[in-house]
């Protein structure tokens, strides 16, 4: 029986990443380095800061890494006060979750100041008692940690969860922690989610699938066979 919603920050509970990209490219083009989307989606969508710099400007040392990246964080929550929004349908399904009793909580790989800055602008601050920040952890997304750090969190096992991730890795760390994932297509094609394992994928919460999966969800029948 379902008993948790496990949501990706960037890119689920609001389509960030046309203000990371921008910010990205502007703060790169200094060093020589400009892309387009597919490149950053490969290179930048769903990763930590310190894995981003390190494979795309090693020449950099570990502090100037570490100022580009505070640079670039700074940079895109002053951008981000003004354009952030959540994804549509996303309070009908938080309040569905309070109608429910369910626990959910985020699993990002955004630095603390970004976590905090995006649940405050998107009135979700008080929302999410549980909070995993793989950018503090031994290992971030993809690795599997954050999300089992988050069952262990929340006292409930793999199969009594579902996780919203819109990146590869993103979906690679709830997948390999064994949860149910549903793909929110803001930043991929529906296909390339499917193709990661993907048991459902939504261009946002307001999808009657995805209503049909939650009510169906709170059996303790197969999940996977009807859709």
């Amino acid at each position: 029986m379902l008993k948790a919603l496990l949501f990706d920050l960037d890119g689920t509970l609001a389509n960030t990443d046309p203000i990371h990209f921008q910010t990205w490219r502007d703060l790169m083009m200094p060093y020589g380095l400009e892309f387009d989307t597919e490149f950053y989606q490969a290179n930048f969508s769903g990763r930590r800061n310190q894995e981003i710099i390190a494979d795309l400007l090693p020449q950099l040392s570990e502090q100037a890494g570490n100022e580009l990246s505070q640079r670039k964080e700074a940079e895109f929550r002053d951008r981000a006060e003004t354009l952030l929004t959540p994804t549509p349908g996303l309070f009908d399904v938080l309040d569905w979750t309070d109608a429910q009793k369910l626990q959910r909580a985020v699993v990002t790989n955004a630095p603390i100041e970004n976590a905090e800055f995006m649940l405050r602008v998107l009135r979700l601050n008080e929302t999410f008692a549980t909070v995993i920040l793989g950018d503090e952890l031994p290992a971030g997304k993809p690795d599997p940690l954050p999300y089992r750090m988050a069952l262990e969190q929340l006292g409930i096992n793999a199969d009594e969860a579902i996780g919203f991730e819109d990146s590869a890795s993103g979906i690679q760390s709830a997948i390999g922690a064994g949860i149910m994932t549903v793909g929110v297509a803001s930043t991929h094609s529906h296909e390339d989610l499917y193709q990661l394992g993907c048991i459902l994928v939504i261009d946002d919460f307001s999808d009657p699938r995805l209503w049909e999966l939650l009510h169906r969800s709170m059996d303790e029948a197969s999940l996977v066979s009807s859709l």
